[in-house]
């Protein structure tokens, strides 16, 4: 055929695939996330225990508020 001389040129079958550095930063990328989790887990375990489930949430959702004011600050709608 044509295309049989013509190294550049391959068929789909021959696919590479994602290779091995798209898995290693999917792997660091989850085990990122879940020492942030762990964190987040340890300091809203220590409100709990410092000033109660209510009062846990009421800091949760007060820092929620602070970062929403803050991204709507940051990025308003044209």
């Amino acid at each position: 055929m044509a295309g049989e001389g013509n190294s550049t040129l391959r068929s789909r079958d021959e696919d590479e695939g994602l290779g091995a550095g798209f898995f290693f930063k999917l792997a660091g990328v989850c085990v990122l996330g879940g020492i942030v989790a762990l964190i987040l887990f340890l300091i809203f375990s220590r409100a709990v225990y410092a000033w109660g489930f209510f009062g846990a949430f009421l800091v949760g959702a007060a820092l929620l508020l602070l970062f929403g004011w803050y991204f709507d600050r940051r990025n308003p709608r044209a």
